[in-house]
């Protein structure tokens, strides 16, 4: 089939009853050569009120969620989960839910466009053809090493195009990046399982399996790496045993929302979590009659509790519930790793596991099973490669720099100086979406389509015990005259020709994508199989994805992990401020969903604050400075000032104050732009010892403007504790 048809022609190639469903439904791929007639034009085979169902995965994160997305008419209407797949298996989080407030979004970017001059808003359409041979002339006319590619932590499949496409023509490899993946510090996870197992990979923490969870910061059922499959291990971990509920302690300066559902909040001070780790596993090892190993040698549990705030009696009540417990597991993540120590918590934490045996056991560590499709972990960026991708930038060396599925003048603190970076380069094209920051900046914007309108794959890191690849397909035709990178790529491929062109030898994306997937057919252990590639991505459309039926973890070695030696000082600080500073992403618009009003209106679970950025302070802290709920006050670091209205927040420590990241756009749609203040903005570029950004690392001092500006929030003016300093 060469050709667009019908659906009305192709009813009668395809038959009709249930055949025709599965097929319109993407369970075959002749589907991809349907023209959907627009809402208006009715086929007469639709009926009212009969829907259909697509299996595809959430873009929102790269997580590799399954979505089932039911459609009526040719308009999506609901996403849901996808049950089969085994990462959420039918369970979506508030992201997902409002994946379809991005698809209609008003301010999505329509057709191809040349802009007048970078930030400016006003610029020109082009056609399509205009801009594949814009493409194909920056590929072919600039040197390989002139050429960069910035790409985001979806969809994989493009980055495989992409990487195959640098090889081709000689050009470095695509740099990958993302503002979760950067909170997330995966970089130091990757580093920490190294350091202690001799085995690169994201660990895994079987949170469902566990009857004690000890968390040192990771707000695992928030943003951190696969949120919603460790929501169903927490919700395993309380209620999976009918003869037990599992029992949580939450480590951090602030409650989080995952903090909140613990049964012990631990406020230690900043810096110190990886004293209080060696100090738990030395009185472990001391309870259980361990001779004490080499990593908790030099700790001091009197020193420990004096560094973190933490009575010694507190930290001998932990170290006896963790020796106690059948199944322990202690978890490192989030603001306890984007410290200066931050690697040294990580490896001391997974010590703390190897202690209490429970390395590749159920209810233990394990690393996440390798992803189908590749050969290792790809872990994205840390701070240290963006520095020196930025670097290379303010050079003038690259001459030209594609951006794709990233918005890293938002995402980056602004000290690392990209802004300035990218006026060196003479030639920057955006395959945005939106219009952020970062698509303002570029001379071009040739937008993809949306997720929901797309094909591809994206292959999961964690979450679940078997290999997954997550499978996506358009679930309705794109609504605006965009055009899938992949097929832009592809096109400019062509155009150039010889090497590239044999290279990427491909109609469409459509049949990249199953270049990539035949190489699965003869794989053993699969959720399904197929005689053929055809048959196979049938297959692979309606189910949503491949996946093994196997446990496919890796049991790692822990032989030489309580042997390591362990610096016992605590984390340095930038700035001369009074004050810590904690930034988190915001648990409910995470870093990129600003642009979507539910999510705007959703209520943090911890404030309830809408609509907005606020800094949290502790009642005391408040008091002493003359601040109340809604004053606005400036914060500032060694790298900048930011404002913000103030809520007074008791689940904080005085010493310490706290910002949601996910506001401050200056561009990004109506929704988004010029709402709240960017965390990031009050960020050096200082590192810990894996190159990941230790973002909580500063200082900063707190000063009253004098202004008032009220907060939009669900819990009332009164707030849950009475409006502070009224009396």
């Amino acid at each position: 089939m060469d050709k667009k048809i019908s659906r009305r022609d192709f009813l009668k190639v395809a038959g009709v009853g249930a055949a025709t469903t599965a097929v319109l439904t993407g369970c075959g791929p002749a589907s991809r050569y349907v023209t959907r007639q627009p809402y208006t034009k009715m086929p007469e085979y639709t009926y009212n009120g009969l829907s259909t169902y697509y299996a595809t995965t959430c873009r929102e994160c790269s997580a590799g969620c399954g979505l089932i997305v039911r459609t009526m008419q040719g308009r999506a209407l609901k996403a849901e989960g996808n049950q089969n797949n085994p990462v959420n298996l039918g369970k979506t989080c508030a992201r997902g839910q409002t994946t379809l407030e991005g698809l209609y979004n008003p301010d999505r970017v329509t057709d191809p466009i040349q802009r007048d001059s970078r930030g400016s808003t006003i610029a020109k359409k082009m056609d399509w053809n205009s801009a594949i041979q814009v493409v194909a002339d920056a590929l072919s006319k600039n040197k390989p090493d002139e050429i960069a590619f910035l790409m985001g932590l979806a969809p994989d499949h493009l980055f495989d195009l992409v990487t195959d496409l640098t090889k081709a023509i000689g050009a470095a490899a695509p740099i990958r990046f993302g503002a979760l993946g950067m909170f997330e510090a995966r970089a130091t996870l990757v580093q920490a399982a190294s350091d202690m197992f001799g085995q690169e990979g994201l660990p895994f923490f079987d949170i469902g399996n566990a009857d004690l969870v000890f968390s040192f910061g990771a707000n695992f059922l928030e943003t951190w790496l696969s949120p919603v499959a460790q929501t169903r291990g927490y919700s395993q971990l309380r209620r999976g045993n009918p003869n037990r509920r599992g029992y949580f302690v939450q480590f951090e300066p602030r409650i989080s929302q995952t903090g909140a559902k613990a049964d012990e909040w631990i406020p230690v001070k900043p810096g110190t979590e990886a004293l209080v780790v060696l100090a738990i596993g030395r009185l472990v090892a001391e309870a259980n009659n361990i001779t004490l190993p080499t990593a908790f040698s030099n700790a001091d549990v009197n020193a420990a509790a004096a560094a973190a705030d933490v009575s010694v009696d507190t930290l001998k009540h932990l170290a006896s519930l963790f020796a106690s417990a059948r199944r322990p597991l202690a978890i490192p993540g989030g603001a306890a790793l984007g410290e200066s120590n931050g690697l040294q918590t990580a490896d001391a934490v997974l010590a703390l596991n190897a202690l209490v045996g429970n390395i590749g056991k159920d209810g233990g560590v394990f690393l996440s099973p390798v992803a189908p499709l590749t050969d290792a972990y790809h872990r994205p960026a840390n701070l240290k490669e963006m520095s020196d991708f930025v670097d290379l930038l303010k050079s003038g060396k690259i001459k030209v720099l594609f951006v794709h599925g990233v918005n890293p003048v938002f995402e980056l603190p602004k000290s690392l100086g990209l802004e300035d970076a990218m006026s060196k380069v003479l030639q920057i094209i955006s395959f945005s979406s939106f219009p952020d920051e970062t698509a303002l900046q570029s001379d071009y914007v040739f937008p993809d389509h949306h997720g929901l309108e797309s094909w591809g794959y994206q292959k999961v890191a964690t979450g679940t015990s078997s290999s997954v690849l997550s499978g996506a397909q358009p679930v309705i035709v794109p609504f605006f005259n965009t055009k899938a990178t992949a097929d832009v790529l592809l096109a400019a491929a062509q155009k150039i020709g010889g090497t590239l062109a044999s290279t990427l030898k491909f109609t469409d994306e459509l049949a990249y994508i199953q270049s990539k997937l035949s190489t699965l057919i003869s794989e053993p252990d699969g959720f399904f199989s197929a005689p053929e590639i055809n048959t196979f991505t049938a297959s692979f459309q309606q189910y949503g994805g491949w996946w093994k039926t196997t446990d496919n973890r890796v049991a790692p070695s822990a032989g030489d992990a309580l042997n390591k030696t362990f610096n016992t000082s605590a984390a340095q600080f930038n700035g001369d401020g009074d004050y810590f500073f904690l930034p988190f992403v915001a648990p409910v618009m995470a870093e990129a969903g600003a642009n979507k009003p539910h999510l705007q209106e959703t209520a943090d679970p911890t404030t309830t604050v809408m609509w907005n950025t606020w800094v949290e302070i502790n009642p005391d802290t408040a008091k002493q400075l003359g601040i109340q709920d809604d004053d606005v006050v400036s914060i500032t670091s060694s790298a900048g000032t930011v404002e913000a209205s103030v809520y007074v927040y008791p689940a904080i420590r005085p010493d310490t104050i706290a910002m949601p990241f996910g506001q401050g756009h200056a561009a990004y749609g109506q929704f988004a732009q010029g709402r709240g203040a960017n965390p990031a903005d009050l960020l050096s570029n200082s590192t810990n010892e894996a190159g990941d950004l230790a973002f909580a690392s500063m200082k900063v001092s707190v000063k009253k403007t004098g202004k008032k500006r009220q907060l939009s929030r669900l819990e009332g003016v009164l707030g849950v504790y009475g409006k502070f300093g009224q009396q």
